[in-house]
């Protein structure tokens, strides 16, 4: 069985390479390696995976669409997780353009490869934010998702819309997963876990939008794998799943467990609301439970610790390696 990875590289993506080659899949990554935040970090993600005659990567654009018609004209794959897009509410409020080019046209690109070379499960990553700001919670699938409160949002609905014509047009089973906040192990720099656990460590002020009561519905890493290698393994027809843990909690809350684990105080610079950002994200699971025996088990209480040993260990291999190129004149690469 061959399954393509797109954003193979990324913080979900490297992990589901990891997970699927070592479960004997025929492992196609295409990443671009864009500088949204370092590609240092990328090419570290998947160098554990460097020796594995089961996993390729592939250095490209999903938009170069003669690289895309020759990779799946080569590799025939049975399934698609199309993870690739441009992340971030707040970015896509300065740069709406660009989020629809990779996120709306890259959709479509591999949308009509696939259709083209085998009919491959399409299983597409879509976002909490679509539900907008005005859903009763816990969101269900069958809500209103037309009132997206920002360009993030817009591109991954109109993402889910696409997938569900190609569907009806042509056949090819979609399943879109909608991702509650994810966080773990290689999570991205510019997320809020990832970006105030690194406040705190080195004693900067954590800056905190709102009064501290928004509400996320925080989901680890492992909890999102097993959501998506079910999907891969079940997808039929068209399908939407809310993949969160089910449970809300508030920033202040979050940022009290980065303290715990920590052992350090936090430092708040209190900010004013966000455009585009929402009070309360909260995963109605009970579908994916039924159709995909979808079961959360890692608590933001476990999770947290977790991620915080991680970045510890990524924190000292930073400090490390500019030690070293200080040293060197700039020439070290330590992460790749």
């Amino acid at each position: 069985m061959r399954l393509m990875v797109t954003g193979g590289a990324g913080f979900i993506g490297s992990h589901l390479c990891e997970r699927m080659a070592g479960k004997e899949w025929e492992v196609v990554a295409v990443d671009n390696f864009n500088d949204y935040y370092d590609p240092r970090m990328k090419h570290r993600n998947v160098e554990g995976l460097g020796g594995n005659p089961r996993f390729l990567l592939i250095e490209g654009d999903i938009l170069d669409r003669t690289l895309m018609e020759d990779v799946f004209r080569r590799y025939a794959f049975d399934a698609v997780v199309h993870l690739a897009a441009r992340a971030g509410v707040r970015p896509s409020i300065l740069d709406p353009l660009l989020y629809q080019r990779v996120n709306v046209e890259g959709t479509l690109q591999l949308l009509e490869c696939s259709i083209r070379y085998g009919m491959p499960k399409f299983i597409l990553a879509s976002s909490s934010s679509v539900y907008g700001s005005n859903n009763p919670v816990p969101f269900r699938e069958d809500a209103d998702v037309d009132f997206p409160v920002s360009p993030y949002a817009a591109t991954k609905r109109a993402s889910e819309i696409l997938a569900y014509t190609y569907h009806a047009l042509h056949g090819i089973p979609v399943t879109c997963l909608r991702f509650f906040t994810v966080y773990g192990p290689r999570q991205r720099p510019d997320m809020a876990i990832h970006k105030f656990t690194r406040c705190v460590a080195e004693g900067k002020p954590i800056p905190m939008f709102g009064d501290g009561t928004s509400r996320r519905d925080y989901t680890y890493i492992d909890d999102i794998l097993d959501g998506i290698e079910k999907s891969v393994e079940r997808a039929e027809g068209y399908r939407i799943y809310n993949l969160g843990e089910s449970r809300t909690v508030e920033l202040g809350f979050l940022i009290r467990l980065i303290e715990n684990a920590l052992n350090r105080k936090a430092v708040i610079q209190r900010l004013g609301e966000q455009p585009g950002d929402v009070p309360v994200t909260h995963a109605n699971i009970e579908k994916a439970r039924r159709e995909l025996d979808y079961r959360p088990h890692v608590s933001i209480e476990e999770g947290i610790p977790r991620f915080v040993d991680w970045f510890m260990a990524f924190l000292n291999e930073e400090h490390r390696s500019r030690r070293a190129e200080s040293i060197t004149g700039g020439k070290a690469n330590p992460v790749q």
